[in-house]
C-alpha cells in the first residue's frame, strides 16, 4: 500500500489525504476523526499548509491503545518511519552554521525549500519536509560534487532554521566583509605585538553585531542555559553555553567578531566599553521570546587572547519555586520551616558556587514574604531584581560593603534580613549582632557541607556562645541532573554498587533504578534538568554542647550524624530510588569524602 502511494507522490508536494490514509491504516485516528477536516481546502494550491502542520493543530490524541499526543513532532518522526526515510531532530547546538550555509545558498535553499544540517568530506545531508520531491537532488551533487543523504524534518523547524542560520551567518558575513574595508585598529591582548596591523576593531552597535546578539540570547533562553561564555583564543572566538550545569560549544566567531560581540554586551550592561585591562561586572535586563522578563549579570575579565565574558542568566521562575520544585522531601521541608518559625537568628545556606544557594536563598524570602513583613538585602550582585524587597548592593569602591550595608539595613527597621555572603569575621560578627537583636538573617557560605560552615565561623573568631545563641540552622546543598522522562531506562538493582555506596549508611537498597539512554528530547545526554540534593543541620542540646567546646571538623561531622541528620549521600540515594537520577551523577556532585 505504502509503495503504491508513494508513486502517486512522486515530484508532487504531500497531500493531506495522503497522511490521512496512513494514519487511518495504522489505527492511529479513526473515521469521525478524519471527517473533521475539509481536504479540500487544505490542498488548494494558494492555501497549501503543510499537511503535518494541519494535523498536529488538531491537538488529537491516537486512538491505539495507549493513546499518546499528535503533536508536530511526533507525527513527523511517525511519518519518516512510516516511509523509511531518516528522521531528524534539529539540535541547533550541533550544527556548524557557517560551513553548511556556504555549501548552498540561500536563495537555492528557499526555492527549494531544503536546509543543509551536515557536510563533510564526502557527503552532503539535506532536511526536507517534502520527501517525494527528488528531482533536486541530482542536480545539487553535481553543482557540490558531494553524496546528497535526504533527513525528514518538522516543517516548522524548516521555515525556522531556514531563516535563522541564514540569518545569522549574513550577519557574521556582513560584519566580517565591513570589517575588511575599515582601517585597523589594535585589539589589546599578551600577543598583541604577533598580530600588530592584522586585526581590526568592529562598531559594537554595526546593525550585523545588533543581530548576533539578540540571536545568541534567545538562543540561550530556548536552550535553557543558565550561562553564556564568550571566550577569545588566538584564531577564533569561541560561545558557549552551559545546561544542566554542563558547557556546549555553540559556535566560533571570527576574533574580531567576538571582540564586537563582547563589546555590544558591555554597551548594554552599562560598562566602561574603552577599558578592556580590568575586570567589570554589570546587568541587562531584557524580554525572552516568551514575554518573560530576564535578568541577566555580566562579568568580563582580561585574558591572554583579550577579553572573556561571562553571561549569567537568571530565570525569573525560580523566584516563584516551592520547596517541592527545587527538590526538598517532605522531611526537609518539615524542618525548614521549623527554622523559619523563628522571629529572629541566622540561617546558612552553604555550598560551593553553582549550586544553587542562590536559587534557595530566593525562594525561601518568596515563600515568607507578606505585605506586613519589611526585607531587606545586602548583595553583591543583586543576582535578581524584584519589588518584594528592599535590596542594596555593595560597592566597594565607595566603602559600601557587606558589614557597612548590615549596619544601614539595621536603620530601616527590617524585619528579614538576607546577606548575600558571609567572606570575613566583619561580616560575619555583624551579620551575629543583628540576629541577637530580633532579626532574622538568611546568608549564605562557601563550605563542602553543613558542618563545615560551624567549623568555618568559630575558625574565623566568632565565640562559640554566640553561634549557640543565634544559630537557628544550616542548610548545605548541591544540584545534580535528573534523568529524562523520555528516556530513561529501567535497569536491575546494582547490588554490588549500592553496597558499596551506602557504606556506612546502610541505606536500603531501592527496588528500581534507571539509567539514561539518550533521545531527541535530551541531546542524547540522558538527563533533563537538574534538582537540589540537600542536608539540613538544625542545632540540637548535644550539637549545641559540642560547639561550645569548638571541636574539629571530623568530632563535629560524628555529632550530627549520632543526631540523625541526613546528609547529602543520603538525600542523593532518596533521588536514585524515587527514579530521578542515577548512583554516578551522585557521585559526581557530593563531598569526596561524606560521612
Amino acid at each position: 500500500m505504502i509503495t503504491a502511494l508513494q508513486e502517486e507522490q512522486t515530484q508532487t508536494r504531500l497531500k493531506l489525504d495522503f497522511i490521512l490514509d496512513l494514519l487511518e491504516s495504522d489505527k492511529l485516528i479513526n473515521a469521525q476523526q478524519r471527517n473533521q477536516i475539509d481536504t479540500l481546502q487544505c490542498d488548494k494550491p494558494q492555501l497549501h499548509i503543510h499537511p503535518l502542520i494541519v494535523l498536529a493543530e488538531q491537538g488529537w490524541q491516537s486512538t491505539s491503545k495507549p493513546g499518546y499526543p499528535l503533536t508536530l513532532e511526533t507525527l513527523t518522526k511517525w511519518f519518516a518511519d512510516k516511509i523509511q526515510q531518516p528522521y531528524l531532530r534539529i539540535d541547533p547546538l550541533k550544527i556548524n552554521v557557517e560551513k553548511i550555509t556556504a555549501v548552498v545558498s540561500q536563495a537555492y535553499a528557499n526555492k527549494l525549500k531544503i536546509l543543509p544540517v551536515d557536510v563533510n568530506i564526502n557527503d552532503l545531508t539535506i532536511a526536507t519536509c517534502e520527501p517525494f520531491i527528488t528531482e533536486w537532488e541530482d542536480e545539487l551533487a553535481r553543482i557540490t560534487k558531494l553524496n546528497i543523504k535526504r533527513v525528514i524534518i518538522n516543517p516548522r523547524d524548516l521555515e525556522r532554521y531556514l531563516i535563522e542560520f541564514y540569518g545569522i551567518s549574513k550577519s557574521i558575513f556582513g560584519a566580517t566583509k565591513q570589517k575588511a574595508n575599515e582601517p585597523t585598529a589594535l585589539i589589546q591582548n599578551f600577543e598583541q605585538l604577533i598580530k600588530v596591523g592584522k586585526v581590526g576593531e568592529l562598531d559594537a552597535n554595526n546593525q550585523h553585531i545588533v543581530s548576533i546578539v539578540d540571536w545568541l540570547l534567545q538562543f540561550a533562553f530556548e536552550q535553557r542555559a543558565s550561562d553564556i561564555h564568550l571566550e577569545p583564543r588566538r584564531e577564533q572566538g569561541r560561545v558557549r553555553f552551559r545546561i544542566d550545569g554542563v558547557l556546549h560549544i555553540v559556535h566560533e566567531f571570527p576574533l574580531i567578531l567576538t571582540t564586537a560581540i563582547t563589546s555590544r554586551f558591555k554597551s548594554l550592561g552599562r560598562m566602561d566599553v574603552t577599558d578592556r585591562r580590568r575586570p567589570q561586572d554589570g546587568r541587562v535586563k531584557t524580554i525572552s521570546p516568551s514575554g518573560k522578563e530576564v535578568e541577566m549579570r555580566l562579568s568580563t575579565m582580561p585574558t591572554t587572547f583579550g577579553e572573556k565574558l561571562v553571561i549569567r542568566i537568571f530565570d525569573p521562575a525560580m523566584l516563584v519555586k516551592n520547596y517541592n520544585q527545587l527538590g526538598f522531601t517532605k522531611h526537609d521541608e518539615k524542618q525548614l520551616n521549623s527554622m523559619l518559625d523563628n522571629n529572629s537568628g541566622i540561617i546558612l545556606v552553604t555550598g560551593p558556587t553553582g549550586s544553587g544557594k542562590t536559587t534557595t536563598l530566593y525562594s525561601i524570602l518568596n515563600q515568607i514574604s507578606r505585605p506586613e513583613i519589611n526585607i531587606c538585602t545586602i548583595e553583591d550582585p543583586i543576582e535578581m531584581v524584584d519589588p518584594q524587597y528592599n535590596q542594596m548592593q555593595v560597592q566597594p569602591a565607595i566603602g559600601v560593603g557587606f558589614a557597612a550595608g548590615v549596619r544601614t539595613l539595621l536603620r530601616q527597621d527590617p524585619d528579614i534580613i538576607m546577606v548575600g555572603e558571609i567572606r570575613d569575621l566583619e561580616t560575619a560578627d555583624i551579620a551575629i549582632q543583628a540576629a541577637l537583636t530580633g532579626h532574622l538573617v538568611l546568608s549564605s557560605l562557601h563550605t563542602n557541607d553543613a558542618p563545615s560552615a560551624i567549623t568555618r565561623l568559630l575558625d574565623i573568631g566568632i565565640p562559640p556562645f554566640l553561634l549557640n545563641t543565634t544559630l537557628r540552622g544550616i542548610i548545605a546543598q548541591r544540584l545534580l541532573r535528573t534523568l529524562c522522562a523520555h528516556c530513561k531506562k529501567l535497569i536491575p538493582t546494582p547490588k554490588q554498587a549500592w553496597e558499596e555506596f551506602a557504606k556506612p549508611n546502610k541505606l536500603k537498597m531501592p527496588e528500581k533504578v534507571y539509567e539514561p539512554a539518550g533521545c531527541d528530547e535530551c541531546r542524547q545526554t540522558g538527563y533533563l534538568g537538574r534538582a537540589g540534593i540537600y542536608e539540613i543541620l538544625t542545632p540540637d542540646v548535644k550539637i549545641r554542647e559540642k560547639i561550645n567546646t569548638t571541636p574539629n571538623l571530623d568530632e563535629l561531622k560524628k555529632t550530627v550524624k549520632d543526631a540523625g541528620m541526613r546528609t547529602l549521600k543520603i538525600s542523593g540515594a532518596q533521588k536514585v530510588a524515587d527514579g530521578m537520577t542515577t548512583l554516578e551523577e551522585v557521585y559526581s556532585v557530593i563531598p569526596q569524602h561524606d560521612y
